[in-house]
């Protein structure tokens, strides 16, 4: 995978992810940097998302649950990991086709720092567009002490080399 493309006599310019050739089933790709996530990122997406469950902003509430304290709402979890997983995996995706297997292993909490890392679990030849392939990965997401947070399956389909978006532009 080339991190840049050449414009000019010295003159680069940024590229990210993989074409569907440049997948190998069994690759592993580690998404850095981490991200450690605040209480304000927290409150901010539950009041995005109108999720009004009070373990997400309540104090008082969540000093009563098992945990003591506030954890982290768990789509906020998951699209970390995936905003974290696209310049290695879907940077050069035409589209999504889904996500299956989540599993929330473990809570996070304001002031963990999220990692996130993807194997390619299988690849093929998409059978209706030759100018693309379909790649599935599965992502892990560990907090600063290893533990592993969350886990989930993504497929998509990505195009070949010379078939991306970025390959039909100046990008």
């Amino acid at each position: 995978m080339q991190a840049f493309k050449t414009i000019g006599k010295q003159h680069y310019r940024e590229s990210f992810g993989r074409h569907y050739e440049e997948f190998e089933v069994g690759d592993i790709y580690e998404h850095r940097p981490g991200r450690t996530i605040t209480e304000t990122d927290n409150i901010w997406f539950t009041l995005l998302t109108m999720n009004t469950h009070p373990m997400h902003f309540d104090e008082e509430y969540a000093k009563a649950s098992e945990f003591g304290k506030c954890i982290i709402c768990s789509p906020l979890t998951i699209a970390l990991m995936v905003g974290m997983s696209v310049s290695d995996v879907s940077q050069k995706a035409i589209a999504n086709l889904g996500w299956t297997d989540i599993r929330l292993t473990h809570p996070l909490f304001a002031g963990d720092t999220l990692y996130a890392a993807s194997e390619v679990m299988a690849k093929r030849e998409s059978t209706s567009r030759p100018n693309a392939g379909i790649v599935t990965v599965q992502t892990i997401g560990t907090n600063q002490h290893g533990k592993a947070v969350c886990t989930f399956s993504r497929t998509m389909l990505i195009a070949k080399k010379g078939h991306s978006v970025e390959d039909q532009v100046n990008y």
